[in-house]
């Protein structure tokens, strides 16, 4: 593996950033950015899955971490309800990544392929998804509840795999915490950060992080992602559910091609 940019071949970073910042543009508005940026970093020659994994969180991490600022100075957080999710998202994602390194993830794909095909379903059955917030949640408990539930799962799949997170996390916040899509969309980035930092609270000591890589993919994701959440807080909710599906409709085609070796 390469030690250095400077040992690399020029393409390789050249291609690495565009794809960092597309995959920070993407990420920001509804997540799934990771099955552009991480196929990319497998095609280093010398990457073994475990440090593209790794590399994949440090750049996802300046990405995440700058779109829920922006997302949060526009549409303030409803922290009693995102903290449950934040913590089990955190520890769930430590886990995750401990495991990460000894099963096969292949044996996953075809799951989250049928899961993947239920969410879009389910989107475009229900054009009123995630239009205004609802006020059902029961009780305080009951809805932290939830949400500890939620980070648990999705924080644990994020260690374990990650591909569409971003969207499993819009769409869980928007049916578990009843939030209209544009704050589920700013919760979601808030959870993510937590599940980046909860995998590499693993990776770093493991020494699994190429650093020059991971700083120059860190800033090319974060000048995508301010750009994504910029252009989400203007054009609202609808935007928020029409790239829902574009992007689960690409993580399915995405994922099929992978299950036949395309």
């Amino acid at each position: 593996m390469f030690e250095s940019l400077d040992a690399m071949p020029i393409w390789v970073p050249i291609g690495l950033v565009v794809a960092s910042l597309i995959a920070g543009l993407v990420d920001s508005i509804v997540g799934g950015g990771g099955l552009i940026q991480l196929p990319a970093l497998l095609l280093v020659p010398g990457f073994q899955p475990v440090q593209a994994l790794a590399t994949n969180k440090v750049a996802s991490a300046c990405g995440t971490i700058t779109s829920s600022i922006t997302f949060a100075r526009r549409v303030r957080p409803d922290w009693r309800m995102l903290a449950p999710v934040v913590v089990a998202a955190f520890a769930a994602s430590f886990g995750g990544a401990v495991l990460a390194a000894r099963l096969p993830a292949g044996i996953f794909t075809p799951i989250i392929v049928v899961v993947l095909v239920g969410v879009l379903i389910f989107t475009l059955m229900r054009p009123e998804l995630g239009s205004r917030p609802r006020d059902d949640l029961g009780s305080v408990s009951l809805a932290m509840l939830r949400g500890l539930a939620l980070g648990l799962v999705l924080g644990f799949y994020d260690g374990l795999l990650g591909p569409g997170t971003g969207v499993f996390l819009v769409l869980g916040i928007t049916l578990v915490l009843q939030a209209d899509l544009l704050r589920a969309a700013g919760g979601a980035k808030i959870v993510n950060v937590a599940t980046n930092l909860g995998a590499l609270a693993y990776f770093i000591p493991l020494q699994a992080v190429h650093w020059p890589l991971a700083i120059l993919l860190g800033a090319a994701n974060l000048v995508g992602s301010y750009l994504g959440a910029r252009l989400t807080m203007r054009l609202g909710a609808r935007f928020v559910r029409w790239m829902l599906v574009i992007v689960v409709s690409a993580l399915i085609v995405r994922l099929v091609l992978q299950l036949f070796g395309v």
